[in-house]
């Protein structure tokens, strides 16, 4: 009959106490490696100090078992203590007082049970609910223009560390183990995804800020953060989209998924979808468009002196046409107020690649931001963060235009002779294509015929970038984000757009790769 170690300790331990049983754990191996728990059927591996992750495992005499790992014991088990997990100095002030924590079988501490610590403060109940030292006080000590009756759970230095970033308009900054909102829990900006359950063709804008991440809303007379208000345009903010060139989608063709979330949505100079897709459906991206035209943004055009940037050395669109095949998305957002930047990310996308690359005919993406931002860096002068601002100071707008000089920025593609369907526009070479697999089943990877380059595919893509802008905490921005065709309708473009996060520092402004 086979008897284990453990059994043979217990049997010394009943006979001679705990001298033998110290001599038989210290003789006993540390693990004894696929052993089957058929030997210890009853054994908790998770807690058992004999059978410790492992039959026969058995910790030394000052060690417990703890989640299947041997460790030092924190404290005597059944023993009790005082406990409080207050800021400093609030311990016994108005409601705050501490509780007991008592030492669980394993040899840890459980929970601080019965202790109160500082809360929003109550105005009328005439009690010191916040610890501070005063009763039904209404005062903002810190001028974060919040005050401890509006919900302000940090007014002083005594609360927090910087009590001026913690009140109910703020955003919980992940990981800073600080309920910066005020909402009665710590780091929990990563809450559940508001983007599930949305309908692809959904025609309110609100679900798009929402597939977006941008999940709070707000009112003008309300100093929470949050969306205001959302709508679709036209370019130049008048007029209604053609319903089929906007969509939320859980994927873009095989192999492009959300950066967070369930969804993402999707606009385009012609149908936002891919092959696969229903409601709305799939067209071909070298169709005529959408047949709407607008004005274009007219601030931003002002802000370029009348003129459409274009990508160095590229020749500038047919500024006697309007913006072909419009669709914007205006957000009218309250800032939180410990927020400095924001980011997101985008996805572009071009049938223009790579004959039309260089050419007047180049789809615009912009991303325009109104904002009374002044620090530094800057956000940019015409309001576009949709621009790459490549090492030798040069700009490129986002679009089928990264593909000229090589940004790197372009590598959804097959590596190709660009330019070669318009006779006076530049000849160039794209040779940073990395992949083609974030074309897969989307339309664009569909074979095609291209007078400079054979093999050759309907177009190519930026793959994911990260967008960034500056904005001053408290204020009420808006942000568009719009795609328009220049100087015809012909070979569309499409834009992905998901993954929105404020951050509590100024960020670089303008769009990269991640």
């Amino acid at each position: 009959m086979r008897v284990s170690i453990s059994a043979f300790a217990r049997a010394l331990r009943h006979c001679y106490g705990a001298l033998a049983l110290a001599l038989v754990v210290a003789c006993a191996p540390a693990s004894r490696s696929g052993v089957d728990q058929s030997a210890c059927p009853a054994a908790d591996l998770q807690n058992d100090a004999q059978n410790c992750g492992a039959c026969d495992r058995v910790c030394p005499t000052n060690e417990l078992c703890n989640a299947g790992q041997c460790a030092s014991i924190a404290c005597t088990p059944g023993a009790t203590a005082d406990c409080y997990s207050g800021p400093p100095g609030t311990l016994g002030i108005g409601a705050c007082h501490g509780g007991q924590k008592t030492c669980a079988p394993n040899g840890f501490w459980g929970e601080c049970a019965g202790a109160i610590t500082p809360r929003t403060e109550i105005c009328g109940n005439l009690a010191d609910d916040n610890c501070n030292g005063a009763v039904d006080e209404n005062e903002d000590t810190d001028g974060d223009g919040f005050t401890t009756c509006d919900g302000d759970c940090c007014d002083n230095t005594g609360q927090c560390g910087q009590p001026e970033r913690v009140n109910p308009g703020a955003f919980d900054a992940p990981g800073n183990s600080i309920d910066d909102d005020c909402d009665g829990q710590v780091d929990n900006g990563a809450t559940a995804a508001c983007d599930t359950g949305l309908e692809s063709d959904s025609t309110s804008p609100m679900d798009y800020a929402r597939a977006m991440e941008l999940c709070q809303t707000a009112t003008t007379m309300d100093r929470r953060w949050g969306v205001i208000s959302a709508k679709w345009t036209l370019a130049d903010g008048n007029g209604t989209p053609v319903r089929d060139s906007y969509s939320i989608r859980p994927a873009f063709g095989a192999n492009v998924t959300p950066r967070a979330g369930a969804s993402m949505f999707e606009i385009s100079t012609g149908n936002a979808a891919d092959q696969d897709d229903m409601n709305p459906g799939f067209y071909p991206f070298h169709g005529l468009g959408t047949g709407t035209h607008s004005g274009y943004p007219a601030d931003w055009l002002s802000n370029n002196g009348g003129v459409l940037p274009n990508a160095p050395g590229c020749p500038g669109a047919h500024f006697n046409e309007d913006a072909q095949d419009p669709v914007m998305l205006t957000l009218r957002i309250r800032v939180p107020t410990n927020a400095q930047s924001f980011s997101f990310s985008t996805n572009f996308y071009s049938a223009e690649y790579p004959e039309w690359v260089c050419t007047p005919y180049n789809d615009f993406f912009v991303v325009l931001l109104k904002s009374t931002w002044s620090g530094t860096p800057a956000n940019p002068t015409d309001g576009n963060l949709a621009t790459y601002t490549a090492p030798n100071g040069m700009r490129f707008p986002v679009g089928v235009n990264l593909a000229t000089g090589n940004t790197g920025l372009f590598n959804q593609c097959l590596n190709a002779t660009t330019g070669c369907a318009q006779p006076d526009a530049p000849r160039g070479m794209n040779t940073t294509c990395q992949s083609t697999s974030e074309l897969t089943g989307t339309g664009f990877d569909v074979p095609t015929f291209d007078t400079c380059n054979s093999p050759m595919i309907e177009g190519g893509g930026t793959g994911w970038l990260v967008t960034k802008g500056n904005v001053k905490g408290g204020e009420i921005i808006t942000l568009r984000i719009a795609i328009w065709d220049t100087s015809d309708e012909g070979y569309d473009s499409l834009a992905i757009i998901d993954n929105f996060k404020w951050a509590v520092t100024a960020a670089e402004p303008g769009t990269n790769i991640p």
